[in-house]
């Protein structure tokens, strides 16, 4: 099924209700499902115009904005594949994407298209296409042809192509089909409890996909999304009042950057944080900031989204206490639409085909550390050309499991508690803790969140160098707490280097680049 049929079916039961909201050049702009509609059929005329038909691919390095689920959409409706690959990659990485699939047509603004000139990669792509002003040798985006007609797809259709880097450097492509999507957007919809006509603030662009199959108007946070942490909570809170949002997902470092602006947070009914550890503090101050609000954490990642979820009431004092022992931190019980499971620690292995009762045999009791892996429809089963597969993919009797490289354990009520990356493990721990999940403090997260409870609002950074246990912090004063975790040394540094895309998680390479 070709996923755009969904907007079809919505732009028939609401035609007038606003789709997309967006902020552009100062002013507001918003289209309806019915306009959407039109410009997503009238859009995949222009491409046929330009040349492009089912099968061809689009790279697209447009911002947040209405007319990237235009092209997206346009695309999708003729069975085109989108490709999307993060220019803060640097040069080499974005030519090796183009290397891995080479693309049929670029699409942006007109700036994007400077990029070309500067990335062999890029300049070799034969079609250019500019969302708005003038680029020599560029076609115009229009959405004012003829309508054409929904190509009818298998579910296995290419749709969306997304770039990853491995520990290697190599990129890694991950392939959502049409009905990967259409999976993940009922997964996303029963987990994130959508409601017909509720608004929601996008800060993470994903799921505005899975809002207009559910009917959701979806408003474009007014803010760069590249910095979730800067985000401008007075815009932003103007914004909401302006279009009556309701509803939020959100990385923690936007939540952090609003409950830090001036003035309340918008009054959101739901609100849903994730792609980055969600501490039990922030879940605190986000529900007393929205008393009457649902406040909630999930955990997910690229390959599968959403895998649990866990509401701020029920991290209650007990779960605290037992994350700021050095258990973990909790991120509820899986959804029902994953199959998941904690098996021992093989991370650096392969593990490409078991029998069920080889694989049965890995699976760790409730108590036990291991890593995570989920199967399910909206569990990425595979990357392009096979890269990757080897580390990440376990095909047992028909079924594949993602192996998420994250270790974790299950309590006796069914609920994951994480501990850190499998490839982060630290040197063995110069103590003994019965207290706790054997081999709990062998993984640097458990470390660090029961820090992050010990201290509220406190980043560290645990990790193994020159063999030795160590802590990098900018606060003072943790050599004590952080000596019952088996630390042997913290460093005291300005500030822990983060990752670009949440601005929440640690980039540890970075990190021992500052050490050395």
């Amino acid at each position: 099924m070709n996923l755009v049929a969904l907007l079809r079916e919505r732009a028939a039961l609401h035609p007038d209700r606003p789709a997309l909201i967006d902020r552009h050049k100062g002013r507001d702009r918003s289209v309806s499902f019915a306009e959407l509609q039109q410009r997503v059929q009238s859009g995949n005329t222009r491409l046929k115009k330009l040349g492009l038909t089912r099968g061809s691919t689009i790279l697209v390095f447009q911002p947040v904005s209405i007319e990237l689920y235009e092209i997206l959409l346009a695309a999708f409706h003729g069975g085109l594949r989108v490709m999307l690959a993060d220019p803060s990659a640097g040069r080499t990485f974005l030519s090796l994407c183009c290397e891995r699939l080479p693309p049929d047509a670029f699409f942006g603004p007109w700036k994007a298209h400077l990029l070309r000139l500067a990335v062999t990669g890029l300049r070799r792509i034969p079609r250019a296409i500019r969302s708005s002003g003038y680029f020599p040798g560029t076609s115009i985006w229009q959405t004012d042809d003829s309508p054409s007609p929904l190509a009818d797809l298998p579910d296995e259709e290419p749709a969306l192509i997304t770039f990853t880097s491995g520990s290697t450097g190599v990129p890694k492509a991950a392939v959502r089909t049409h009905g990967f999507l259409l999976a993940q957007h009922h997964a996303l919809e029963k987990a994130l409890d959508f409601e017909d006509g509720e608004v929601d603030l996008i800060t993470l662009p994903v799921f505005v996909l899975a809002n207009l199959a559910s009917g959701l108007t979806s408003v474009l946070a007014d803010t760069d999304l590249r910095s979730p942490g800067k985000a401008d909570a007075a815009a932003i809170r103007a914004q909401c009042k302006r279009h009556g949002v309701n509803r939020c997902a959100a990385s923690p470092a936007f939540f952090e950057a609003l409950l830090a602006g001036p003035g309340p947070l918008p009054e959101l009914a739901k609100a849903y944080t994730g792609g980055a550890p969600v501490f039990p503090d922030l879940l605190d101050r986000l529900q007393a900031s929205l008393p009457q609000s649902e406040v909630t954490a999930v955990f997910g990642s690229t390959e599968a989204e959403p895998m649990s979820h866990l509401g701020a009431r029920e991290y209650d004092e007990a779960l605290v206490a037992l994350t700021g022992s050095g258990h973990g931190l909790c991120a509820g019980t899986p959804v029902p639409e994953v199959e998941l499971r904690v098996i021992r620690d093989h991370w650096g292995q392969a593990l490409t085909k078991l029998s069920p009762e080889e694989f049965d045999l890995l699976a760790q009791p409730a108590g036990q550390p291991g890593e995570v892996v989920v199967t399910g429809d909206h569990v990425l089963s595979g990357y392009l050309g096979g890269i990757g597969d080897s580390e990440t993919k376990i095909h047992v009797a028909g079924k594949v499991w993602h192996r998420t490289g994250d270790a974790a354990w299950l309590d006796t009520e069914g609920r994951l508690w994480l501990l850190g990356r499998c490839a982060a493990k630290l040197p063995a721990a110069p103590l003994s803790r019965p207290d706790l999940p054997e081999g709990a403090l062998d993984y640097p997260f458990a470390i660090e969140s029961a820090l992050r409870v010990r201290h509220p609002g406190t980043r560290t950074a645990a990790l193994g160098w020159r063999g030795e246990r160590i802590l990098a912090t900018a606060a003072a004063g943790l050599e004590q707490d952080a000596a019952e975790f088996g630390i042997t040394r913290v460093f005291r540094v300005a500030a822990l280097p983060l990752d670009r895309r949440h601005n929440a998680k640690i980039d540890y390479p970075a990190l021992l680049k500052m050490l050395e």
